[in-house]
């Protein structure tokens, strides 16, 4: 395997990282800032309050993206598996 195939490889698999994990992530991310911006109109400062929110949100986004998620991981895995006679020969 040449540098170029490992970096490509390695790159592939980051892009897929992050969309994968983007949106979960861009939900607990606006789910803690509505709840901050709810606890400072209210004064309650409850470490503990944005805590089941957010695990309500993430549960209910792996809901929704959970079969977008999986086939964007079978798509990669299946074209990873699919390269290794390439990568093998080159």
């Amino acid at each position: 395997m040449s540098p170029e195939q490992a970096m490509t490889i390695g790159r592939q698999a980051m892009e897929i990282t992050l969309m994968i994990a983007a949106p979960l992530l861009l939900v607990a991310l606006v789910t803690g800032l509505l709840i901050s911006i709810f606890q400072a109109a209210t004064q309650i400062n409850e470490m503990t309050l944005s805590f089941i929110p957010k695990l309500l949100a993430i549960f209910t986004t792996l809901v929704l993206a959970g079969p977008w998620i999986l086939q964007v991981m079978m798509d990669y895995i299946e074209r990873l598996y699919a390269s290794i006679p390439w990568i093998i020969s080159g």
